[in-house]
């Protein structure tokens, strides 16, 4: 089955895709007659999977149970973002697609974030009483709603300009990324006894980083809407 046009336009460019393993294990699932939306519902039962580990991490008082659910997290978010690839090699490069996979494409990507970060928010990181200028629980939430921000605005600016921005430094991938960097600080913060302040930092740089990253994506479609404003 085709893809249509629009669905392919808003595709993220990645390198990945490209790459000999990604190629043939795309082809090993679309041989198993598994659908590219299948594919995308699972992400979030592995977002969801990240989300339990993360709210449980914080209390663990075993060096296996730290590393268990520390580094849980770091697996599950690396299978959700290889289910974001693979469902959409799978739909077009295995022809696999569908007239609702826009749908099944974007909507899983909303919930899968918003479990993973409220997840983090929730992992019980840091002491009580440490003097810090955010609290760790919020910033979880002020994460999963500018992950929703950045994401509205390229829909948004698609719908109005016809192009998809994905540009950061606050887009998805980068989000995962450097909360995957948090937690293993976390990890190594928990084992060694010390003040566990890694995933706050990794939060406030999500938050703030897309913040950033809404700011650009509304000036490029300003841009796009009104050239004249590019020219002065």
């Amino acid at each position: 089955m085709s893809v249509p046009d629009e669905h392919l336009a808003s595709r993220r460019s990645l390198k990945s895709r490209d790459t000999r393993w990604a190629r043939a294990l795309a082809r090993g699932i679309g041989g198993l007659g598994i659908s590219p939306n299948a594919i995308s519902v699972v992400s979030v039962v592995f977002a969801y999977a990240a989300m339990e580990l993360l709210m449980r991490a914080g209390d663990q008082t075993t060096t296996a149970g730290a590393l268990l659910f520390w580094l849980g997290p770091v697996v599950c978010i690396q299978l959700r973002l290889l289910c974001n690839l693979m469902d959409g090699m799978v739909a077009v490069e295995g022809g696999k697609g569908s007239p609702v996979g826009a749908l099944y494409n974007d909507v899983p990507d909303r919930v899968a974030d918003v479990l993973i970060l409220v997840g983090a928010g929730y992992s019980g990181a840091g002491e009580p009483g440490v003097v810090k200028l955010f609290d760790q629980f919020p910033m979880g939430w002020c994460c999963a709603v500018v992950a929703l921000w950045t994401a509205y605005i390229r829909t948004l600016g698609a719908s109005l300009t016809g192009i998809h921005d994905f540009g950061g430094p606050m887009a998805k991938q980068h989000r995962m990324a450097t909360l995957c960097a948090g937690i293993l600080i976390e990890l190594i913060q928990h084992l060694t006894g010390r003040e566990r302040w890694g995933i706050l930092l990794a939060l406030t740089i999500i938050c703030f980083g897309g913040l950033w990253t809404c700011w650009r994506r509304l000036a490029v479609i300003k841009r796009a809407l009104n050239p004249s404003t590019a020219q002065k």
